[in-house]
C-alpha cells in the first residue's frame, strides 16, 4: 500500500541541501539573515525546540499542515499565506535536520526545506539557532530561490517584499520563543 503525502512531486530545484553549508545553485537570489536573541542556553534550547516543532511558521502567521509534529528529514509540510480565497499554498519537503546537542556551545540546531511543485517559488530555506562559546544566540536563516513561473515572475518585486515580510515575521517568531512568550 502506498502512504498518502500531504503534497506531491519531487523537490524541484538544483543544489538540494545546500543550505547546509551557506551556499546557493547559480542564478538564484540568495538570503542570508542573522538577528541577535539573547544570551544563555535555555534561550537556544527554547528557540531550538520552537524551530524543530514547527512553531517559527506558525509564529509568523503562516497556516501550517504537516505530515509530522516535529520536523524530521522527508517531512512534507504546506504553509499557507494570505486571506481567504486569495491564499497561496507552499509545499516543502524537510531536506535536513539539525537536532540540538545535549552539552556545549558553540553549536547549532535547525532545519531546512526545500520547494515541490506548487510552491510559487523554486529553492530551499533553512532555519538555524545558533550558540556561540559567550552563549551569545542568534536566528539564521538562509535561503536561495527564484519564481517557479512567469507569473510570479511577472510580480518579482511584490515576491522578494512578500519574502521580506515573512523573513521579518521569522524572527519576531524567535524573539518571542527566546523571551518564552507562549
Amino acid at each position: 500500500m502506498t502512504e498518502k503525502r500531504l503534497a506531491r512531486g519531487e523537490l524541484n530545484y538544483p543544489g538540494v541541501g545546500f543550505t547546509e553549508h551557506g551556499q546557493s545553485p547559480e542564478g538564484f537570489h540568495r538570503l542570508v539573515s542573522q538577528t541577535y536573541l539573547g544570551v544563555g542556553i535555555a534561550v537556544y534550547r527554547r528557540v531550538a525546540q520552537g524551530i524543530l516543532g514547527w512553531e517559527l511558521q506558525r509564529r509568523s502567521g503562516l497556516r501550517v499542515r504537516t505530515e509530522s509534529d516535529v520536523v524530521v528529514p522527508g517531512a512534507r509540510v504546506v504553509s499557507g499565506f494570505g486571506v481567504g480565497p486569495f491564499r497561496i499554498n507552499a509545499p516543502c519537503e524537510v531536506v535536513w535536520v539539525h537536532p540540538p546537542q545535549p552539552v556545549g556551545a558553540p553549536q547549532s540546531a535547525g532545519f531546512a526545506y526545500g520547494t515541490l511543485p506548487g510552491h510559487p517559488e523554486r529553492g530551499e530555506e533553512a532555519f538555524e539557532v545558533e550558540i556561540d562559546a559567550q552563549e551569545r544566540v542568534f536566528l539564521k536563516i538562509t535561503a536561495f530561490s527564484r519564481h517557479s513561473n512567469w507569473f510570479y515572475a511577472a510580480g518579482g518585486a511584490l515576491a522578494r517584499r512578500a519574502q521580506s515580510l515573512i523573513t521579518s515575521r521569522y524572527i519576531q517568531g524567535a524573539r518571542q520563543l527566546a523571551a518564552g512568550e507562549s
